[in-house]
């Protein structure tokens, strides 16, 4: 497969666009979170939901867009650690 070079002023302008966005907007590694109204992070820090929740919220969101049935094992696998945490079941 052949590699293609993007030219340096295309790769300046881009990184330069990068820096100017704020944290929030940013996503590295995919865009599988931009098609939603509200950033799975977002809706996280504002209800300011532990690390467990967090994620069940996260991987909830996206398991359509990036992992399939994967991330809907870590949502299970997080709300039984929250059972275990919090309620002290096995």
């Amino acid at each position: 497969m052949k590699r293609v070079h993007e030219p340096h002023e295309k790769y300046m302008a881009r990184m330069t666009a990068e820096e100017e966005m704020i944290a929030s907007e940013k996503q590295i590694g995919g865009d599988h979170y931009r098609h939603f109204k509200i950033m799975p992070i977002e809706y996280i820090a504002k209800n300011k939901l532990d690390f467990c929740e967090g994620n069940i919220v996260k991987y909830i969101s996206r398991h359509r867009l990036k992992n399939g049935a994967e991330d809907i094992k870590k949502v299970i696998h997080y709300a039984e650690l929250i059972l275990e945490l919090e309620y002290g079941d096995k």
